[in-house]
């Protein structure tokens, strides 16, 4: 086992009333006593907002219904550097569908985790199946308190029984015996004791032990039922005390008032001790069979008590073999009987007390805190890359046209997708056209797109698409065009005009088609001019990038040089007026296609000796890269459900291909104009995203299609195969092989 110096543990904590927050601080002081040479400290999970008055050990307070209180504390949890954090998992403790908030945290946090599993679903829903998925893909260990627990880990969720820990609930060390003395302290003095404890709810079954007292109460007339526990908070906060004066009307109803008692209090661990040690027989009458732990449970059975008991999952494993008695669910009858069984048989009873007492010396806390060392050990002893995606996965050798193809036709390009079949009730647009013209251009060729004549036909169809989008009458292109070739609009958005300025600027310099270039040309200097008029900064950036492109044809154009020099201008009074320390952007949201914003930038700076555009481009794409990198080091974009306002909550989901691409596309011109190799490394990692380096570690690249999924979403793949997602695959994939090419060649010529 490691040497651990750092343990942090994440869970609700006393004095929050609740299962979850009495383990984890018995789970917590046990650890700490059995590895004094390690530090050890709590993120509490807190259920209202003001918190509680937490003891010293606290050291992070995590609001749960707050998204973005889990990326605060993970960031601390990054800060301390804890050698492993140990998680408590329960469906209700954390916010979100299914407590997804969770996986916020999970997916920022750096240190190995391992994960306590208080309930595992046998039949979990979809959104508990996805928050169980993606917990068991970033635990390093998981934890179960029993092998029922194991196996449905294995049959269920398919998880590697080598990470795997079965370690139960822990239990104070009380000793067998003290019963007259601690009835004589509670007043229980010649009263046989019955004992549930436990936060009052629904699905403990009460009811059921109460409607068997009158005929254990006929048989033995001094038996008293203790239900020793508060309401759950949660129950009180939506109808007070009703539940539990609805049990205390059916004990008056079933004329055993004086058999059954209810303290209704938080008891402390010595009060909890006394009442365990007065109790003569333990009942759970759980109905429901799906509980695969019962903390009050093993306490009992660890303090040498006889437990009559439902054969729920935990009950049915703990009591085998006449450990105890289990009874069937939901039945009166067989509880009483059982009870006066055993009630009027003492030399059994205390058989079975002493082989409970017996058994649970392994469940002591000092025990316990041994196994989980173990697994803290082993989770720290392995680096865990949280999906197999972290190993380098070889480009793609050429870019494929297939798809593309298929989602063509004489017109242009269709937008969608249904999976791999074009949508034609969404039809075309100048969008899609433009980044299809971008596709054909010679740029890609090192990356085996052929025959040249297919490429050069495509080529002809997407240009034609974009000089028939162009209206001379305003000087903007139209955007959407339906599948009966009739524009819906006779100016398209500021964004779509400046990526078909940015196609055409493009297409003068790079192809190698009189005719395409002729007509590029027109249609640049026509719709060029209107970019001037434009509020929106990716419009600029975009037009930007066409003009560096133009410039390469024609760099004596002084008027294209000083539009350049202005809409940087205009990118850098941005940036002036939003970026601060912690936000280095021109927005104050990132939105989609960010990047684009910072390469339009280093280009038009790369231009202009001295000018802070370069800089300031750089500076941007540092930025954008650091906050797009997930803490096990692959590429995460921003989401495109909500995208990242300043001071709000940056979605995750959905993500989208058009990201990677500009972050490619982007690090490779970084590349190219400081010649440092970090820039290919940060083009690599963004690339790796289509092949599977991603929060789901799923591929988006379709290789039987040649096409790109749509998105990566919460609950896996968007499976529609579209045209700027399949577009933006394609393109990085032409880019980083002409990347490679130009290094291989840089080498050759080294040697």
């Amino acid at each position: 086992m490691n040497s651990l110096s750092r343990i942090a543990f994440l869970g609700g904590y006393v004095p929050r009333l609740c299962g979850i927050a009495t383990f984890t601080h018995d789970l917590f002081r046990a650890v700490n006593a059995g590895s004094p040479g390690s530090e050890a400290w709590i993120a509490a999970v807190t259920d209202r907002p003001d918190g509680y008055d937490y003891p010293p050990e606290v050291r992070l307070k995590l609001d749960e219904r707050d998204p973005d209180s889990y990326r605060r504390v993970a960031r601390h949890l990054n800060f301390s550097r804890p050698d492993v954090l140990c998680v408590q998992h329960e469906f209700g403790i954390y916010g979100g569908p299914a407590g997804s908030h969770l996986l916020t945290l999970l997916k920022e946090v750096n240190a190995p985790v391992v994960t306590t599993l208080h309930t595992i679903l046998a039949n979990p829903d979809i959104d508990q199946r996805r928050v169980m998925d993606e917990l068991i893909r970033r635990s390093a260990r998981m934890v179960v308190m029993a092998e029922r627990g194991a196996r449905i880990l294995r049959d269920v969720y398919d998880v590697d029984p080598q990470k795997i820990d079965v370690i139960p609930h822990g239990i104070p060390d009380v000793p067998l015996g003290g019963g007259e003395q601690a009835k004589k302290e509670l007043s229980y003095e010649g009263r046989r004791v019955l004992l549930t404890f436990g936060l009052l709810g629904p699905g403990k079954g009460i009811e059921y032990a109460i409607r068997a007292m009158p005929a254990i109460v006929e048989q033995v007339p001094d038996a008293l039922y203790v239900i020793l526990g508060a309401t759950h908070p949660h129950l009180v906060a939506r109808e007070g005390e009703r539940y539990r004066r609805s049990l205390e009307e059916l004990a008056k109803e079933c004329g055993v008032g004086k058999h059954v008692v209810f303290d209704n209090r938080f008891v402390s661990p010595e009060d909890l001790e006394r009442f365990m040690t007065a109790a003569d027989i333990y009942l759970t009458p759980y109905p429901n069979e799906a509980q695969i732990t019962s903390g009050t449970l093993a306490r009992a059975f660890g303090a040498g008590k006889a437990v009559v008991s439902t054969p729920y999952w935990h009950a049915e494993e703990l009591l085998a073999e006449g450990a105890g008695v289990l009874v069937p669910s939901r039945d009166a009858e067989a509880i009483s009987q059982a009870v006066c069984r055993l009630l009027g048989n003492p030399e059994q009873m205390m058989a079975m007390c002493r082989r409970a007492h017996q058994d649970g010396r392994a469940m002591i806390w000092p025990a316990v805190a041994q196994r989980y060392l173990e697994a803290f050990g082993k989770a720290a002893s392995r680096a865990l890359p949280v999906a197999g995606f972290l190993a380098r996965t070889p480009l793609p050798p050429v870019v494929r046209l297939e798809h593309v193809e298929r989602m063509s036709d004489g017109t242009g390009i269709f937008q969608h997708a249904t999976y791999n079949v074009p949508n034609f009730h969404e039809g075309y647009c100048t969008d899609d056209n433009a980044r299809a013209f971008l596709l054909c251009l010679p740029f890609d060729r090192t990356g085996g797109v052929a025959p040249l004549e297919k490429v050069d036909r495509l080529a002809t169809t997407y240009l034609a698409f974009l000089a028939a989008a162009f209206n001379p009458a305003n000087g903007r292109f139209r955007n959407f065009m339906s599948h009966g070739r009739v524009w819906l609009e006779e100016a398209g958005s500021e964004d779509s005009h400046g990526r078909a300025v940015w196609a055409v600027g493009t297409g003068c310099s790079r192809t190698r088609n009189d005719g395409h270039r002729m007509l590029c040309l027109q249609l640049f200097q026509g719709a060029v001019g209107a970019v001037e008029g434009f509020t929106s900064p990716r419009a600029w950036a975009f037009a930007m990038l066409g003009i560096h492109e133009y410039l390469k044809a024609f760099p004596g154009d002084l008027g294209m040089h000083r539009l350049l020099q202005s809409l940087g201008q205009r990118l850098m009074v941005l940036w002036k007026r939003c970026s601060r320390r912690d936000w280095r952007w021109c927005e104050d949201i990132l939105s989609y296609d960010n990047a684009r914003i910072a390469q339009a930038l280093i280009v038009s700076g790369s231009r202009m000796p001295g000018s802070d555009q370069l800089k300031t481009g750089l500076e941007a794409l540092q930025w954008l890269a650091e906050i797009q990198t997930a803490s096990a080091g692959y590429f995460r974009p921003v989401g495109s459900n909500g995208f990242y306002p300043r001071k709000g909550v940056r979605a995750d989901y959905d993500q989208q291909p058009l990201e990677a691409q500009a972050m490619v596309s982007a690090c490779l011109d970084a590349w190219r104009v400081t010649s440092q190799p970090a820039w290919l490394k940060e083009a690599r990692r963004a690339f790796d995203w289509f092949l599977g380096g991603n929060d789901l570690g799923l591929p988006l690249f379709d290789s039987a299609t040649g096409g790109c999924c749509d998105g990566l979403q919460p609950a896996g793949l968007n499976v529609n195969q579209g045209a700027e997602s399949s577009l933006a695959f394609s393109l990085s994939l032409a880019e980083m092989l002409a990347a490679e090419a130009t290094l291989s060649e840089s080498v050759k010529q080294i040697a």
